[in-house]
Parts: C-alpha cells; sequence; structure tokens
C-alpha cells in the first residue's frame, strides 16, 4: 500500500465535517454496486474507519448499497454518500481498522 500523507481527516457524510483520520493513499479493491452480478476492480484514494473514497468510471446514484472488499480486511458493507466526476464516496456500515487494508 502506497500513503501519500497521514493525519488528515475523514467526512462525516451528513453533516460535511471532518470527524476521524483518514490515510490518503492508492490502493486497489473489489466492489460490487447494489444487486450486480459481479465484482470489479477499483482505484480507492483514501481511507478512514467509517468510509473510503474510490475512483469509479461510472456515476452511481447516492444511497445505493455497495459490498467493497478490502484486503487485509474483508468484505464490508456501505452506501454511496456521494458522487462526481469518477468518484464515490462510501459511508462504510461498520468501522474498520485503516491500518490492516492494503494491497494482496
Amino acid at each position: 500500500m502506497t500513503r501519500h500523507g497521514q493525519g488528515s481527516s475523514g467526512a462525516d457524510i451528513d453533516g460535511g465535517n471532518r470527524q476521524r483520520a483518514r490515510d490518503s493513499l492508492l490502493l486497489t479493491a473489489q466492489i460490487r454496486l447494489d444487486s450486480e452480478p459481479g465484482l470489479r476492480e477499483v482505484r480507492v484514494r483514501n481511507l478512514s474507519a467509517g468510509g473510503l473514497m474510490i475512483e469509479l468510471d461510472e456515476a452511481a446514484d447516492v444511497g445505493t448499497q455497495i459490498m467493497i472488499m478490502l484486503h487485509g480486511v474483508g468484505e464490508v458493507g456501505g452506501k454511496v454518500a456521494w458522487c462526481t466526476e469518477g468518484r464515490i464516496g462510501i459511508a462504510l456500515d461498520s468501522l474498520i481498522d485503516p491500518s490492516k487494508v492494503g494491497n494482496a
């Protein structure tokens, strides 16, 4: 895993306030949006205990259920919190330990 900086804050999805530490990084993960049958590989651009931002070439509706497979953590559910120009913010259903996430 390549980390580009540490100690910045993570976003609070509801209020736009930064509440959790966020690591800026570049790693890969696999996702499945809503009821799509297959997994697709994406780049994770930043990560906190409660959410992450991924690069995705298509738009996704806010509130869409998502499953993400993070190396070192496993499968985690979440919802699309925001979507803009090739990037999607995901609010995770449960907190994770970002220090356990890495590339396989």
